[in-house]
């Protein structure tokens, strides 16, 4: 399948490797594109690389022993791959940590406020921020005065994006924002996160386990498997590809597959050579 033009890319990886402690091979010439004011999905089962490659973009590899071995990262038609992860930040790229990352002894607006800590600007305009980011997040609203540590799983995600929002960026890395998140409350997260995309033009490249989900709401998805993007294409037509059907939704030929079922999947798998 055809990758989006890098030509309109507001994020172009390419052929990017990366290894850990000189030695651990984990990401093998991985390539991808996020248009702007787009939302893409990497996915893939746990262990594919989806984090490591958010972490290749947003610089925060080294704090791990990793390292971009070859390829290249551009970000608005600049290379990015030497950048700290504060000049990132400062150019607009935010990540989202898997985990629902809060400072839990602060209150709820106080993890948002830190979130425009790399701006000057007014108490006015902060106060404005603040507001924005509380339109799409009623709820934080109402939890403002809370300690982020005493709030449910969804509020501490709500938390950790309005956080991002804070910074005005324009783009996001959002990883894994699903996991360990009632169905109910992962449908209300990907909501705002759609919201933020169309009203606020926010990038996202988002990293998700839960395809199914991931599919319905993003506009381009990218397959990745042991460090390989083994698949790629428009959100709707991986959605029913047979073989993303059987091997990632679990369902294939309109039924659900058995465990006994998929033990076949690595001798008959097509994508990978």
């Amino acid at each position: 399948m055809s990758q989006p033009t890098t030509d309109h890319a507001l994020l172009n990886v390419a052929n990017v490797e990366v290894i850990y402690n000189h030695v651990i091979l984990v990401l093998k010439g991985v390539s991808l594109q996020v248009p702007k004011g787009k939302i893409v999905a990497l996915l893939g089962a746990n262990g594919a690389g989806k984090t490591t490659t958010l972490k290749a973009v947003s610089n925060l590899l080294r704090s791990e022993r990793g390292d971009v071995t070859k390829g290249s990262i551009e970000f608005q038609g600049q290379r990015v791959d030497s950048m700290t992860p504060a000049d990132l930040v400062k150019r607009g790229v935010i990540q989202v940590m898997e985990g629902r990352h809060c400072f839990k002894h602060l209150t709820v607006e106080e993890n948002l406020l830190t979130g425009a800590y790399s701006r000057k600007i007014s108490r006015a305009e902060l106060k404005r921020e603040l507001e924005r980011v509380y339109a799409f997040f009623p709820r934080l609203k109402e939890r403002r005065n809370s300690q982020s540590g005493y709030t449910s799983g969804g509020e501490q995600q709500m938390t950790a994006i309005g956080r991002a929002l804070m910074a005005h960026p324009s783009m996001i890395l959002l990883d894994e924002p699903s996991m360990g998140l009632a169905p109910q409350i992962v449908e209300e997260i990907f909501e705002i996160v759609r919201d933020l995309n169309q009203k606020e033009g926010v990038s996202y490249l988002l990293a998700e386990q839960n395809t199914s989900i991931a599919l319905r709401y993003a506009d381009y998805g990218y397959i990745l498997e042991n460090g390989r993007v083994v698949m790629d294409g428009d959100a709707k037509e991986l959605a029913s590809n047979e073989d993303v059907k059987e091997f990632y939704l679990g369902i294939g030929g309109g039924e659900r597959k058995s465990f006994r079922d998929t033990k076949h999947y690595r001798r008959r798998k097509r994508w990978l050579a």
